[in-house]
């Protein structure tokens, strides 16, 4: 089984999408025995909490359900139980890399798997109003399609 942490500042408005939206796909897909999400923050600002309104209201209009999630730091422990670290912004990556040394090898970029721009940041909505968790909607499902190709490629590899 392929453990995958999406993690953004403080787990509360991209990564919890990011972890909702990647359960789902794993869902319809019927692949939930070969993959396990859990989403995570760099920071403990929100340690707790649920999701952001903008983020559980964008979810439950798109027939996604993010109710149980609630916010947690990333732990070192991590490290060792997750396969596949997936960072919403360059940031988050470089904290992922250098504070909590995360093996590069286990690191990814979301943004890396959005067929409309490699390589950019996932935008942080939050303080903003319903349009700008919309866009980050759309950019994680996007994003979330793709990265879930690049895992089943990798585990079939590791399958041979």
């Amino acid at each position: 089984m392929t453990k995958v942490l999406f993690v953004c500042l403080g787990n509360i408005c991209r990564s919890p999408l990011a972890q909702g939206i990647f359960e789902h796909k794993v869902a319809a897909r019927g692949l939930t025995d070969f993959y396990f999400a859990d989403s995570a923050g760099t920071s403990a600002y929100h340690e707790g909490e649920k999701p952001h309104s903008g983020s559980l209201q964008i979810a439950r209009k798109r027939n996604i359900s993010i109710e149980h999630q609630r916010s947690r730091p990333v732990r070192t422990s991590d490290r060792l139980e997750f396969d596949v670290f997936v960072a919403m912004d360059h940031s988050n990556y470089h904290t992922l890399e250098h504070e909590f040394a995360i093996p590069r090898e286990k690191l990814l970029l979301m943004r890396d798997f959005d067929s409309k721009g490699k390589g950019g940041d996932v935008p942080d909505p939050w303080g903003h109003g319903p349009e700008a968790f919309a866009e980050v909607f759309d950019i994680l499902d996007r994003c979330c399609d793709n990265l879930l190709e690049f895992l089943e490629k990798r585990r079939a590899t590791l399958d041979k």
